[in-house]
């Protein structure tokens, strides 16, 4: 059996992983084999991605902010994730450093991916987190920022830039490390919730 699973998971990938994750190599052969079943072809479409973001949201519009998320992990740009990008996506939602978990969210509201971040990138991400926050629940968020253009203003003054600037990956880290506040104000704690789930799906 070792023999087969080997074979099924290239020595380079595996390596790969192991080093740019936590997880052990018998973890990782055991989500390989339950990736298979769940993919046969060995990669997730965008689609499959979005239908099992959208189980989790039952009341609410998850699809804006998974295409943003399925985005983020598709390193080559191919429209798919392998196991590969689908394991690093894994371990930069739920037990990644800080400072990678920064690095991917930059890489979540750089939507036309060129380096930086512009005031309407912010504000695309932020519409689509508010698609999966429920009425109830808005009314309940800070005078401030209980609306995208508001939540959208308050992040972009935080980093001083003008209405046409842009923000680049160095500064983006540096503020939110800087200012946890606005590490809340970027992100919407549920999609941890998701990885955590699927995560479980491959345990």
């Amino acid at each position: 059996m070792g023999n087969s699973r080997s074979s099924a998971l290239s020595r380079d990938v595996l390596q790969e992983l192991q080093t740019s994750t936590t997880y052990s190599q018998e973890q990782l052969f055991s989500w390989y084999q339950k990736f298979l079943n769940e993919c046969p072809t060995g990669r997730i479409s965008r689609e499959q991605f979005q239908s099992i973001y959208a189980s989790f949201f039952p009341d609410a519009d998850p699809g804006a902010y998974a295409q943003h998320v399925f985005r983020s992990f598709d390193a080559n740009s191919d429209g798919t994730l392998d196991f590969k990008e689908y394991i690093v996506a894994l371990h930069l939602t739920s037990s990644g450093k800080t400072v990678e978990k920064l690095e991917w969210a930059f890489a979540l509201y750089d939507v036309d991916q060129n380096g930086s971040i512009t005031k309407n990138e912010i504000h695309e991400i932020v519409k689509s987190i508010f698609n999966m926050i429920s009425k109830e629940d808005q009314k309940n968020l800070p005078a401030d920022e209980n609306t995208p253009e508001k939540r959208t203003d308050k992040i972009w003054d935080f980093f001083g830039k003008k209405e046409n600037g842009k923000i680049t990956e160095g500064e983006f880290i540096q503020g939110v490390m800087d200012n946890k506040n606005i590490l809340r104000l970027i992100q919407f704690d549920k999609p941890q919730k998701v990885q955590e789930r699927l995560k479980e799906k491959t345990q």
